[in-house]
Parts: C-alpha cells; structure tokens; sequence
C-alpha cells in the first residue's frame, strides 16, 4: 500500500544511517495507525500514522502537554511532521491494561487502585476553555447515532412517530443529566484499552494513550467509561467499591463531586446509558461504513448495560420497553446482517 511505503520511507529519511526495525504496534477504531521503531541498541520508539486527509495531529499534541503538565505517564513527542501525519512518541511499553486484565483478572484490584488516582490527578488539572466543550449539541449528536446506525442500519427498524418523540425526550432527559454535572477534563475513552503497564516506571503506573478527543465536560464521563466498558465487564459489587474508592479519593482532592454518593450514582448511570447508546451507534457504523466488524461483537454487551440502567429509573421505562422491542426483532442482535 502506498502508505506503508510512505511510512518506510519516512523512517528512512528521518533516521538516515541508522538502521530502525518497523513493527505494527496497534491500530483504532480511526484512521490512525502506530508502529514501534527499534534501533539495535534496543531502544524504541512509537510512531503514529495519521494520514492528514482524514486525521488531524493538533489535538493529540496539544492533549499530549496538557497530560504532561499534569505529570501523568502519557506519551511525550519526540519529533513531528504534521505535512505527512507522522509523530515519534515516547513508548510506553507492550503491556495494555485490557491484556493483563484478560491474562489474570486477579490482578484487577491491584491494576484498578493506580487508575483511580491517575484519573482524579487528570481531573485536578482541569481548566475551563482550554478544550472544546463537551455541550448539549455534541451529546445529541452522539445520541442520534443510535437510531440511525443501531436501529435504522443494523436491525432495520423504521421507528414510528411515537416511538421518536420518546427517544427525543429520552435523550433530552440525558443530556440535561449530563450538563448538570460538575465540569473537568474528559478523556471520552477512559478504558483499559487504551491504559498501559509502564514497565519503566518504579511503581505501578498507568499509561494513558488514545485521548486526542478530549474535552471539558461531566466529571461521571471517565469513571463511567472505565467500569461499563466496551471490552470487559464486571460485577456490580465490584464496579461499585471502585465507583465508591474514585468518589472518596475525588471527594478528598477537592474535585466538585456530588456530596452525596447516591446522587453521584445516578449522574453516573445516566451518564453511562448516553454513552452506551452512543456506542451502539459507532461500532455499527464502523461495520457497515468502515468495515470494521470486529466491534460489533460487543453490542450485546452494551444492549445489556443500556436495558440495566433503564429498568432502574421511572424516566427511562419507556426506553426500557423500545429496548425490549429490539431485541425481540432478532434473536443475534450482534451479528446480524
């Protein structure tokens, strides 16, 4: 392809006389690719691709110092070239946090206590107009993937007039759950796939990667993110004595959660379901648009964190009973189609 040429030339070039092994290192749901450099003597670096018709590099670099700034492990950029769509960034290690869940979940307590602390040390550093607001217009935007990609494409349901002004309503009754909530930095994919084991660290320490969507938005979004994820679940004692540990830690660095924990759960929940409805929406997208299937092997997994969340709340029983609905038009809600 041409631009794995590109890619090897530009190595080349960059690095001339040296000779610099290139290697897949990950790819995303994006555009972007990342490859590690290794030079003889062992050392490596990362080395993102993202081609500029589709990616723009400015956002990662300027997320990049705002983490650095707030001294948490995250890549630093070593050398750029934003003509072509090439970063070199520090590596952090081979070691994902979702692997090393997967590998032994025993470790999770253990995996889980340092993220907290990296996520309330984030919050800390937030500031307001320094990245874009996550508003009312970017959560229904959001929101309105779900009926068009989940609904309408993968199940090929047309909605009648009722069931839409219910889901408008639904989604207001989100959205407004969500501006209500105290503002910070949102990392917007807060998960163990994109946290590293830094093995050069002397303690455990979490990497933080895949966070050029940042915004300034409700303080719930990252924790929801981290316990109700696309790639692991848990049980709900377990998720709640880690939602209660991040609540008191926040709580003590004077971070503006809800005084009362009940009321921090609900924002939450709330907070979680529009973010479920919203993946509902991308990983269908990324199948039917971009061809990438592998995502929507997890949509059971958010049907069942969405219907959790609205049998609890009076509000969301109608959205509970269009839930109910969809699942009853197929019996392989995920593999359809």
């Amino acid at each position: 392809m041409p631009r794995d040429q590109l890619v090897t030339d530009w190595v080349a070039s960059r690095f001339p006389e040296q000779s610099v092994h290139i290697t897949p290192a990950s790819a995303d749901a994006s555009f972007r690719r990342y490859f590690r450099l290794t030079w003889p003597d062992g050392q490596t670096r990362i080395l993102m691709d993202a081609p500029p018709e589709k990616e723009d590099c400015k956002p990662f670099i300027h997320v990049a110092g705002l983490l650095a700034k707030a001294d948490l492990a995250a890549p630093r950029i070593l050398d750029k070239d934003l003509d072509n769509g090439f970063l070199v960034l520090t590596d952090l290690g081979r070691i994902g946090y979702l692997d090393a869940l997967n590998a032994d979940l025993s470790l999770a307590d253990l995996l889980i206590r340092p993220v907290l602390d990296a996520l309330v040390q984030w919050q800390c550093s937030s500031t307001a107009g320094v990245l874009p607001p996550y508003d009312g217009s970017l959560l229904r935007r959001e929101l309105d993937l779900f009926p068009e990609w989940f609904i309408g494409r993968h199940l090929g349901v047309e909605l009648d007039d009722a069931e839409k002004s219910m889901l408008d309503r639904t989604f207001k009754f989100l959205i407004n759950s969500a501006l209500n909530q105290p503002k910070v930095f949102v990392h917007r994919d807060f998960m163990p796939r994109n946290l590293m084991v830094v093995e050069s660290a002397e303690r455990l320490t979490p990497g933080i990667i895949d966070f050029q969507d940042a915004v300034y938005g409700p303080i719930t979004y990252d924790v929801v993110s981290l316990f109700r994820d696309a790639f692991i679940s848990w049980e709900e004692e377990q998720e709640i004595d880690w939602v209660v540990r991040y609540w008191e830690k926040a709580r003590a660095a004077g971070l503006p959660v809800r005084e009362d924990f009940g009321a921090f759960w609900r924002d939450y929940e709330l907070m979680g379901l529009q973010r479920h409805l919203k993946v509902l929406g991308i990983f269908c997208r990324l199948k039917y648009r971009d061809g990438k299937e592998k995502y929507s092997e997890d949509l059971p997994r958010f049907m069942n964190y969405a219907r959790k969340t609205a049998h609890r709340y009076v509000q969301l029983k109608p959205l509970l009973n269009l839930l109910d609905k969809l699942e009853g038009n197929t019996e392989q809600i995920g593999y359809r189609r």
